[in-house]
């Protein structure tokens, strides 16, 4: 509840002005973020920064992705690994109830106990990872343009998803207590840096700002395109998605 209020204030303030400024930027330069800064060649840098991040990021999000491929696949199989205690990366305090963080550490990632150890390739999580970076060069193989022209069933299918967790959630027991804590403002924390620091970063995230891909993308609009209008839906619906999946979570 302490999450909520910050985070629309930032979405108003921070989120929504910066994403149709670099939209419109974009737009009207009909240049990617190195080429529109030929407006101020003094400030190329920030492009040259663009283009770092969103590799460092590009190349961390599809190790998230590859995990999610993991899971998915395993999660075909007729017994969840980890529900039971039975396996060989338990830890003696195993209990027979699902604990996510033990599993994701010691069964997923098999994290290693020293940072000097560098541990062995998990063989499933690279096979997962070559198949994130599939369907990333699938995506782009015709080019950046050809992106904005997916089909709607990926765009559509994580509500979907979505959706059947939401039900599946609220028919569980304690499922209510969840939702009112998630609903609930925490006034004591709103004056919490770290809790505004969070809602900002999230937003930044999720909307892609400073990353160089909105200026990319914006680049291919039509010059009297509504930009105005499409950053305005696009960060509502962005918002009220992370919101929708708030309630899945808790």
């Amino acid at each position: 509840g302490a999450f909520m209020f910050p985070y629309f204030i930032m979405l108003v303030f921070c989120g929504i002005p910066l994403f149709f400024m670099e939209l419109s930027f974009g737009q009207f330069a009909s240049q990617g973020c190195l080429g529109v800064w030929r407006v101020s060649p003094m400030f190329k840098g920030v492009g040259y920064g663009m283009m770092v991040v969103s590799t460092y990021i590009g190349i961390y999000y599809n190790v998230v992705i590859c995990i999610a491929f993991y899971y998915f696949f395993v999660s075909m199989t007729r017994v969840l690994p980890w529900t039971y205690c039975s396996n060989t990366w338990n830890t003696p305090d195993c209990v027979g109830v699902l604990d996510g963080n033990l599993s994701r550490r010691r069964y997923v990632l098999d994290l290693s106990d020293d940072i000097g150890n560098l541990g062995e390739v998990r063989l499933p999580l690279l096979g997962c990872l070559g198949v994130s970076w599939v369907v990333v060069f699938l995506c782009l193989i015709k080019g950046v343009k050809s992106s904005g022209k997916v089909p709607g069933f990926p765009p559509t299918f994580p509500y979907v998803v979505l959706t059947i967790l939401f039900v599946r959630g609220i028919t569980l027991e304690g499922a209510l207590t969840g939702i009112m804590y998630y609903l609930t403002p925490q006034w004591d924390k709103i004056l919490d840096a770290k809790v505004w620091g969070d809602a900002a970063s999230q937003i930044f995230y999720s909307l892609g700002c400073a990353w160089g891909g909105l200026i990319t993308m914006a680049s291919y609009n039509k010059f009297h395109n509504n930009c105005y209008r499409d950053s305005i839906i696009i960060s509502i619906t962005n918002c009220a998605t992370s919101v929708y999946a708030g309630f899945v979570i808790f």
